[in-house]
């Protein structure tokens, strides 16, 4: 099979270049995400109350009330930024630049590294925020697809390198990956690192899902790209493996003391500093994280386990290709059996993920929202809920 979504560089003229994109995945979120019964969807994995993780920590209540309401470090509390850097082999805490939610690290590296004279190449599909802030910014941008493959997913290292040119300024890629749950082996990551290396490219890597492998836990997980490459910018928080979504918590890794500095002069226009109660609570979280994440992966493997069990039972309708890591997997439908036992016929994912959140309260995320062809939805496996939501869903195929 053909991965049909066109690849092309794209020279951005003024008017193009004064808007950004259409956030969709955001935008489709917001239209059900609060009333759909049975959320598919989510990529997060199951949260926490506030109670509940202090309880954990051996924080309290009383000590979160004391916390003072004042500005913070721009750069982030340093036993806070201490922390993080635990996560690295190669990390100090100065190389670490708290955030006010993840998403604003997207922007401000983009913002940081990116001219109009720049070109940017991207591994798609991807979330909305790592293409669209950069195509708004760069002068030319090239879309880097990965390949299917009757079991999976690959990254062609090959195309890659007739992509890359001494223009390129930065590689955008996000590992383990959303939406399809690729995982690069330890020798492919390298050669991304040399080819990046090679033509003196900043590489940012997205690595929010880090601690989703299967093997993460025995230390045999491929390691994070800040700890493997000088001109690296890696992004990560607690919302996705240690589902914290709701603290808005993350961090920027940069080992280059002058971008850090230029890029913490950005911060100042948007955020300024972290928020005190966020950090507080960041620091409880991180502190046991182990467990957090230890028990966010073991619902993604117990649901990975009913997903496949579903698509086994539907192998006309389904391409199924099980994800190797994080908490999403993208799954193809053939279009021209959906639909078919109701006499129902749907002409793309979107238009069937509208119906199926509105007839039924069901809620899965179009791959077009992610830049893929109008066959394919994302499934999200971190959430409990997720067997009776799976039956739900079957319910309504026959």
């Amino acid at each position: 099979m053909v991965w049909d979504v066109e690849v092309k560089l794209q020279t951005r003229d003024y008017e193009s270049h004064m808007k950004i994109k259409p956030f969709l995945t955001e935008h489709f979120f917001a239209r059900y995400e609060f009333t759909a019964s049975h959320l598919l969807a989510s990529s997060d994995c199951e949260t926490t109350s506030i109670a509940e993780l202090l309880s954990l920590s051996g924080g309290s209540l009383a000590d979160f009330g004391a916390v003072k309401l004042g500005y913070t470090e721009s750069q982030g509390h340093p036993e806070y930024r201490r922390l993080v850097a635990e996560m690295y082999e190669n990390v100090s805490a100065d190389d670490v630049v708290i955030l006010t939610s993840p998403v604003e690290g997207i922007y401000l590296t983009m913002q940081t590294l990116l001219e109009d004279s720049d070109e940017v190449i991207a591994l798609s599909p991807a979330y909305d925020a790592l293409h669209h802030v950069a195509d708004h910014l760069c002068g030319k941008f090239a879309l880097w697809q990965l390949v299917p493959t009757a079991a999976g997913w690959q990254m062609d290292l090959d195309r890659l390198r007739t992509l890359v040119n001494s223009k390129t300024r930065l590689i955008i890629v996000n590992f383990p990956h959303n939406p399809t749950g690729y995982q690069p082996e330890r020798d492919e990551l390298q050669e991304l690192i040399e080819i990046a290396r090679e033509n003196d490219c900043w590489l940012f890597c997205d690595e929010i899902y880090r601690g989703l492998e299967p093997e993460f836990q025995l230390g045999a997980a491929i390691p994070s790209v800040a700890d493997a490459y000088e001109k690296a910018i890696v992004l990560n928080g607690l919302s996705k493996t240690f589902g914290l979504p709701g603290l808005r918590a993350g961090w920027l890794v940069i080992r280059d003391g002058q971008v850090r500095e230029e890029l913490i002069g950005w911060k100042h226009y948007t955020t300024i500093c972290p928020a005190a109660p966020t950090e507080y609570l960041a620091i409880q979280a991180l502190s046991v994280r182990d467990h957090l994440a230890e028990r966010s992966r073991e619902m993604v493997f117990s649901n990975l386990a009913l997903c496949s069990s579903f698509m086994e039972r539907h192998p006309a309708l389904f391409r199924w290709r099980p994800p190797i890591a994080g908490s999403t997997a993208l799954v193809e439908i053939d279009m021209t059996q959906l639909g078919r036992e109701q006499k129902q016929r749907f002409t793309s994912t979107l238009e069937y993920c509208h119906a199926l959140a509105q007839g039924h309260g069901i809620l899965l995320l179009p791959g077009e929202c992610l830049g893929c062809p109008p066959r394919f939805v994302r499934i999200g496996l971190g959430r409990e809920g997720f067997a009776e939501a799976m039956l739900a869903w079957e319910a309504t195929l026959s």
